[in-house]
């Protein structure tokens, strides 16, 4: 039986095949080269000094099922503007995480910050995709993308200025990130194939990305003492997603998260 993540991989596999048959691939990658280049303002964002938070909209997921009934995602994502967050990750994928190509497209039209395309890379036409919905960066996850399509994805995002967060689990992810040219690492404390959380998984991995690779870490973060912890290894960001989510004052509980960065 296939675990959750490659279910994920497969089902974007499908929506692709569908999406083309609506956009072709050539009139997709057109109309991303029609717009003007991004200048990466995502990893941008998360270069500046001290810790940078990653704010997520998203209405539910696999592990946790519905989180948000009643989801009006532009008045969080510029709740978490208001509270300082740095970028802003959207989920697009519409079968275990109920997301929507327009939550996205909508969200980077009313903020300010740059916002990140969630979703299970597993074509280019996605990465133009993301380009034409507005998008300042993309996800790419080692453990569904072979190294010598990470790298192709990685070249299609710098010549459209676009970030890629290049999502890894364990060393062998992170030396395949590196080895791909991956600018910004996201080690995710959440194992997408069997779902356990530990968010000493970032601690452990923190040295294996050099200091000039944006270090992000994923998951599991939901108070001031997992962010202190996760400042103290020296990353570079944290992306928090359940925690907020299910905040009833989405902008104190940031406030109170961003206390301790």
């Amino acid at each position: 039986m296939k675990n959750i993540l490659d279910q994920l991989a497969d089902h974007a596999r499908e929506r692709v095949a569908a999406a083309k048959q609506q956009v072709s691939a050539d009139a997709m990658r057109a109309a991303a080269d029609s717009l003007e280049p991004g200048n990466f303002e995502f990893e941008r964002a998360l270069k500046k000094p001290g810790l940078s938070f990653i704010c997520e909209c998203k209405k539910a997921s696999p592990s946790k099922g519905l989180i948000a009934p009643d989801f009006p995602y532009l008045e969080i994502t510029k709740d978490y503007e208001r509270a300082g967050a740095d970028a802003i990750s959207c989920l697009t994928e519409p079968k275990w995480f109920l997301g929507k190509d327009v939550y996205l497209q909508a969200i980077a039209n009313q903020v300010r910050i740059p916002v990140l395309r969630k979703d299970f890379t597993v074509d280019a036409y996605m990465i133009d995709q993301a380009k034409v919905l507005g998008a300042s960066a993309v996800l790419l996850i080692v453990a569904i993308t072979a190294p010598e399509d990470l790298r192709r994805y990685l070249a299609r995002c710098d010549a459209l200025g676009l970030s890629a967060v290049v999502e890894a689990h364990d060393a062998d992810e992170i030396a395949t990130a590196l080895s791909a040219g991956a600018r910004i690492v996201g080690v995710n404390n959440r194992n997408l194939k069997d779902f356990t959380v530990d968010t000493g998984n970032s601690a452990a991995l923190r040295d294996l990305v050099p200091p000039e690779v944006v270090f992000i870490s994923e998951s599991g973060v939901k108070t001031a003492a997992d962010v202190q912890a996760i400042r103290d290894t020296g990353a570079d960001a944290v992306l928090v997603g359940e925690a907020l989510m299910r905040a009833e004052d989405k902008t104190a509980a940031l406030k109170a998260l961003k206390s301790e960065a």
